[in-house]
């Protein structure tokens, strides 16, 4: 775990502080790819490395899943406090999303050290939203949309059961008053387990130790 020193609200400012750590965390290592999930989410490790694996090796990948059905518009501030209005595409940090290394680096100018939060600032959007907007907007690369990628702003209740091993990400909450998580059929219970990610993974992994 990095302690980032962050704010631990979900203001603009803390989840762009988060962001940051995150992205020159990332930087310092050698890893390929930058996958961010939110940590109330279930990650499918063998879905997410087949769809990385799909992708080529020295490409500029974003790949994730918006939350909303359009691109989003902000309004940049400029020089001379003076604006213009951007609409770009991003993957929601609620579903996650990976970036791969080859595009992280060509983000730097935008993103390493106080720059992530300075361009989070600009344009007055949180930490997902200015991902979208340093590799759209600044760097003219398309966001890859992907429907592996799961949030609670959608019906989770859609997903198929039959499909749920191939899910790179699942989600719960609740969602028009209801709670909204995946329908699948388990040993577990609703009430020993509402979000379905117990079930899930002894679906997935039957010889861990605390599945029956």
């Amino acid at each position: 775990m990095v302690v980032t020193g962050c704010q631990s609200d979900h203001s603009q400012q803390a989840l762009s502080c988060k962001m940051s750590a995150e992205y020159d965390h990332f930087m310092a290592s050698d890893k390929r790819w930058l996958c961010h999930v939110d940590d109330d989410n279930y990650v499918n490790p063998m879905a997410l490395l087949s769809l990385l694996s799909a992708f080529p090796a020295n490409g500029d990948i974003y790949v994730g899943k918006p939350s909303l059905d359009r691109p989003i518009t902000a309004h940049e501030l400029l020089d001379g406090n003076e604006t213009r209005e951007v609409r770009f595409w991003f993957a929601t940090g609620g579903a996650g999303f990976c970036l791969s290394r080859r595009l992280a680096q060509r983000m730097d100018p935008w993103a390493s050290g106080s720059r992530f939060e300075r361009t989070s600032a600009a344009i007055r959007l949180p930490d997902d939203c200015t991902v979208g907007f340093i590799v759209e907007k600044r760097l003219g690369v398309s966001l890859v949309h992907c429907p592996l990628f799961h949030s609670h702003l959608e019906n989770l209740l859609l997903i198929s059961p039959s499909n749920v091993a191939a899910q790179v990400t699942l989600s719960y909450g609740m969602f028009e008053n209801k709670l909204n998580s995946i329908e699948i059929k388990g040993i577990f219970s609703r009430e020993e387990d509402p979000s379905r990610f117990k079930t899930v993974h002894c679906m997935l992994y039957p010889f861990t130790s605390w599945c029956p």
